[in-house]
């Protein structure tokens, strides 16, 4: 039987979720034209005033706003509320240029944990669970998010952060841990470690895990859940917006429900901004309805994928993102064509390698070249060259027919590729572009 955190919204009607977000729009524009200079200048740009936002039948009309936005306006150019009024800050983990500084006021933290509490219950979380947190925490969102939303629902929470795997395993055992919270790359490395040591599905006391803050993909869930005995839940979020629990998957794993109440979710052209129809894909942009600290309008995730509102057989009622299949940013063009790592990850697993690789791009002579470095798994691993070859040359095939173009597929040897203990580094681009 299906269990809800807060039923009455979960399950609310399309019109009562209309109601509410046409109601929290108006406010929150009205807020950011008051207390947000650097927003209010982009909607005068566009000749708008609060006036012109009756609903959200009119959320096209506002501007976007991107990372770029984000990081001339560090730190505290979008901020809503007095700086006296926030108690908390968390960061991205982004590597190019600033860091992306979000704000909490206690009212944006306590609706955050509410929303990490309905991801928790929706993959089968009660009182009476063990959720033992293992995404990082500090300036990263994931650990403090899944640790509040674990106290919400009321389970015995274990915050044991990323890292020191042998202890971490201990800890799940121990204390006969139901739930686990981590990246997926993680969590197939937790599977890995654990066989090392002869734990078999049965013997693993998890019954659940909820993973995300990277791209994976279903043959990665596939090979987690057998590996790991558990269902495992995809949970979606961005520090710009809140972090993890703007979206979550339920028991039917068919993509994650966004919590209308508040967020509101579009899909737009990536090149021409233009708000694409449902079932489209394209890039997803949120709007934070109700998010005081850092309100964000009409915000550019470059994620990709597409929404539906068609009947989940979990009861809720909220609008579901399917899982992204890569990010705009980490669209790979090579020779023309445009390749996301989940395409690669996808082959891979299909074929029976793990999900331990890494995508090369350089370019020879004014050529682009790809890459892919594969770890064999022990069961596979050999020294014959014959049988490496013939593996090699089916890996080929299959990246060909996926992507459209020829890649060069190196089999290495297990353990060779270097593990991640958050997110994973899948990609190395070394053309100067």
């Amino acid at each position: 039987m299906e269990r809800y955190f807060q039923p009455e919204i979960e399950c609310a009607s399309r019109e009562q979720i209309k109601a509410i977000q046409d109601e929290r729009l108006v406010k929150q524009v009205q807020n950011v034209w008051e207390n947000v200079p650097y927003y209010r200048k982009k909607m005068e740009a566009k000749g708008l005033t609060p006036g012109d936002i009756r609903s959200s039948d009119d959320l096209y009309k506002l501007p976007f706003l991107s990372k770029d936005d984000l990081r001339d306006a560090y730190p505290y150019g979008l901020l809503g509320k007095p700086l006296s009024e926030c108690v908390r800050i968390h960061s991205t983990s982004g590597t190019t240029g600033k860091r992306v500084v979000a704000f909490y006021t206690q009212h944006d933290i306590d609706l955050w944990e509410d929303c990490c509490a309905r991801a928790i219950v929706a993959a089968g979380g009660t009182k009476g669970d063990v959720c033992q947190v293992s995404y990082g925490f500090g300036l990263f969102t994931g650990g403090a998010g899944l640790n509040g939303g674990s106290h919400k629902v009321g389970c015995l929470t274990v915050p044991i952060s990323s890292g020191n795997t042998d202890r971490q395993i201990m800890f799940l055992m121990d204390l006969s841990a139901t739930i686990l919270c981590c990246t997926p790359s993680y969590a197939a490395y937790l599977g890995e470690r654990m066989k090392e040591m002869g734990l078999k599905p049965e013997d693993i006391p998890l019954k659940a895990g909820i993973f995300g803050a990277e791209a994976w993909s279903e043959e990665m869930r596939q090979d987690i859940q057998k590996t790991l005995g558990i269902k495992a839940y995809d949970i979606y979020g961005l520090t710009e917006l809140s972090g993890p629990g703007v979206a979550f998957e339920c028991s039917a794993q068919s993509g994650m429900h966004i919590n209308e109440d508040h967020f509101i979710a579009e899909i737009i052209d990536p090149d021409t901004g233009r708000v694409l129809p449902e079932g489209e894909q394209g890039e997803l942009v949120f709007t934070s309805l109700d998010k005081e600290a850092f309100p964000l309008l009409r915000y550019r995730t470059k994620d990709i994928c597409s929404l539906t509102r068609e009947k989940c057989s979990c009861g809720r009622t909220h609008v579901r993102m399917h899982k992204p299949m890569g990010r705009t940013d980490d669209m790979l063009i090579i020779r023309g064509v445009n390749v996301f790592p989940s395409q690669i990850e996808t082959v891979l697993l299909n074929h029976g390698y793990a999900a331990n690789y890494q995508i090369i791009v350089d370019r020879v002579n004014n050529t682009d070249t790809l890459d892919v470095q594969v770890e064999m798994t022990p069961e596979m691993f050999t020294d014959n060259m014959g049988e490496i070859a013939e593996r090699q040359k089916a890996l080929v095939a299959g990246l060909q027919s996926m992507l459209g173009l020829k890649a060069k597929v190196t089999l290495v040897a297990p353990k060779t590729i270097v593990r991640s203990e958050g997110k994973a580094v899948r990609v190395i681009d070394k053309r100067k572009i």
